[in-house]
């Protein structure tokens, strides 16, 4: 997940926690709010029936009825019963005379002086009140209608106020997080940029002072050791192995020569023989070296056209027999395309067959029979080069290390070789956009398999 996207989920999760928190603070104070406001109307209105019924002789019961159904701000089902301390009821202004009054409640009222408590969706009060004719229980009840359906719409404005505050905030989070990061992905996209043939390039450092300014020079720094020590390492391999080539041709000719001559001895010449070997190993080690320099190169440096693996494989064939005529290369073209650009890649041709000579020569090195196998393959996308031998085999541990440089399996210690030739074949492979892949078992062989696309 993009830190884009995580940082929009964190802000966009901490705001809804915060207005959530808000909108159901605000609904909790405002539901005790109206519920205070509502007993405080119901306790004065308990208390006004009873007074007038308990210290207002002029007002009888029918007429305290009368003034009650008359009164214009009576509450929305309201209903007041006044009781003795016998639980008689003395009065009411409803027709119901027991209204879910239950003989428990009034005594409740009596010993806890006031309550409040609900009757199904009616709020109600009860009250131990003391007038001139005595003590009394009076209980007032009703429904909130109004406050209810204002609590009701607040809880639906809130809802819909949160819900579309968080989706806004999701928005402008994820705007936010995009221009705060717009600067790395400034830098990540120079730093694409910068390849190996142009480590010359540096990210910009925008203002100088801020912490993507300080990565961005940091990272020119690396990139200025970088390009150093990889100019020293390129010029160093490809000057090393041309100083090389010189001498060992040389010394390789002359000694041709001097194996020539009539008048050696047979140790003479063995020995010669010896040293001729030792001098071939070294020129086709300064080879490899300067042929892997070279594989380092960026693709665009090297120069590219159109190569025929076909042609390729049998220009490999013949050189590779001719060198050693105890090897021998079996291809295998089962049938050819009709459209000839599907044997085609888009290469430089010279690397192409040395990676396919690195990897056949190997085959052909490691087996017994000095067989190797390649099979040539195509569809509309790609062409596929299948290489296989009855060798000695690899062991699982060092098909992990394979294309390391220098790397030689354990049961190959003793053969010739210096452990480029793969490592080499995979650059160029790679370089070419390809793919190279190998499967083996210790005593029955080896597969490389080398896939390229078309042009």
């Amino acid at each position: 997940m993009q830190i884009r996207t995580r940082l929009t989920i964190r802000f966009s999760i901490i705001v809804s926690v915060i207005l959530i928190l808000l909108g159901v603070s605000i609904y909790y104070f405002f539901s005790d709010y109206r519920e205070k406001k509502f007993n405080k109307r119901l306790r004065e209105e308990a208390l006004t029936t009873a007074k007038l019924y308990s210290d207002v002789d002029e007002v009888t019961p029918s007429l305290q009825k009368i003034i009650d159904e008359n009164a214009e701000n009576n509450l929305p089902e309201e209903r007041v019963l006044l009781y003795n301390l016998n639980n008689k009821l003395l009065y009411t202004n409803t027709e119901m005379h027991d209204a879910g009054i239950s003989a428990d409640i009034l005594e409740k009222v009596k010993q806890e002086k006031e309550i409040k408590y609900n009757i199904a969706d009616h709020e109600a009060i009860g009250i131990f009140f003391k007038g001139k004719a005595g003590y009394f229980v009076v209980v007032a009840m009703a429904f909130d209608e109004d406050g209810l359906h204002s609590l009701e719409y607040l809880r639906y404005l809130l809802i819909t106020a949160v819900l579309g505050a968080i989706a806004v905030t999701a928005f402008a989070g994820f705007l936010f997080a995009r221009q705060a990061l717009d600067p790395i992905s400034d830098v990540v996209k120079q730093v694409d940029k910068i390849t190996v043939s142009n480590l010359n390039l540096r990210v910009n450092t925008g203002n100088g002072s801020d912490e993507i300014a300080q990565l961005a020079i940091k990272f020119n720094k690396m990139l200025e050791r970088l390009e150093a020590a990889f100019v020293m390492q390129r010029g160093f391999v490809s000057n090393a192995s041309h100083e090389l080539r010189t001498p060992l041709t040389a010394i390789t000719g002359q000694i041709e020569v001097a194996i020539m001559n009539q008048n050696l001895n047979t140790e003479a010449k063995e020995i010669l023989g010896s040293l001729l070997e030792d001098i071939k190993q070294l020129n086709k080690l300064s080879n490899g070296l300067l042929d892997l320099a070279q594989a380092n190169l960026d693709i665009s440096e090297i120069k590219l056209g159109t190569v025929r693996i076909d042609e390729a494989l049998g220009l490999v064939r013949a050189e590779l027999m001719k060198r050693n005529k105890d090897y021998k290369v079996e291809l295998n073209f089962s049938e050819y395309p009709d459209n000839e650009d599907w044997l085609t890649v888009s290469g430089n041709e010279q690397l192409i067959r040395s990676a396919l000579m690195n990897t056949i020569e190997n085959s052909c090195k490691y087996s017994a029979d000095h067989i190797a196998n390649v099979a040539l393959s195509f569809d509309k996308t790609t062409i596929r080069i299948k290489i296989s031998d009855h060798g000695i085999g690899i062991s699982e541990n060092d098909l992990k290390n394979i294309f390391e440089p220098f790397f030689r399996a354990a049961n190959v210690k003793n053969l010739p070789g210096h452990g480029i030739g793969l490592t080499l074949s995979k650059k160029i492979i790679d370089m070419h956009q390809g793919n190279i892949s190998l499967q083996s078992e210790p005593g029955k062989g080896t597969i490389v398999e080398i896939i390229l696309p078309h042009i």
